[in-house]
């Protein structure tokens, strides 16, 4: 079955697949899996609880893969693989592995949560979790968060597109759409690290005082 196939025959199987290649390496939007998938369970053809739940377990065993690679692996291989012809034909390169590694550094555990919720750095914050050693029962709780939150805010978009937009035109308004959920949940994480970031700096000084 090739992915046109997949795309337009989704079920819960599929769902749970597509999800699972999204969290890896492999470059894959999770947009044209879970959006179209609460759009036709709008339709009555599928539970969207359902959907939300296969794509959450599909983005933790994707996530699992990563993390396992990385903590086995380590540094030098992961990077060697960045570096390699593999990792270029998944759009993979040193930077994007570093941006990763930082973005954990910075932000710490919560990372997995919040980078689930972040283009590009949601397919590989499991690596630099996964470098770290860190816990895998916390990885795995903060991965479930993070990409619950995400799928159901996916599955909420294509929910409101059935009443408004007939299904050839369901991707190209997918795409639209998705790009404004990308600035605003990017304007609301900068918003949140500015404040935490104030408020850290007022407190040192008051220690200070």
């Amino acid at each position: 079955m090739n992915l046109s196939s997949l795309l337009s025959n989704l079920n819960y199987g599929t769902i749970l697949f597509l999800m699972l290649i999204e969290s890896t390496v492999i470059p894959f939007p999770s947009e044209v899996v879970v959006a179209p998938a609460a759009y036709h369970a709008a339709a009555g053809y599928q539970n969207v609880f359902l959907v939300v739940l296969f794509a959450t377990i599909g983005a933790d065993l994707g996530a699992a893969i990563n993390y396992a690679a990385a903590y086995y692996l380590g540094r030098p291989l992961i990077y060697k693989f960045a570096r390699s012809r593999w990792g270029k034909m998944c759009l993979l390169n040193e930077e994007k592995v570093e941006r990763s590694e930082k973005y954990f550094a910075d932000h710490g555990v919560v990372a997995t949560l919040t980078g689930r919720l972040l283009p590009v750095i949601r397919q590989l914050i499991s690596v630099p979790a996964g470098l770290a050693k860190m816990h895998f029962g916390k990885f795995i709780l903060y991965t479930t968060i993070g990409a619950g939150v995400w799928n159901t805010i996916l599955a909420a978009l294509g929910w409101y597109l059935h009443s408004i937009v007939p299904e050839a035109q369901l991707q190209s308004k997918i795409d639209e759409y998705s790009e404004y959920i990308k600035i605003v949940i990017i304007a609301l994480f900068l918003i949140v690290v500015a404040f935490f970031t104030i408020k850290t700096i007022i407190k040192k000084q008051k220690k200070a005082v």
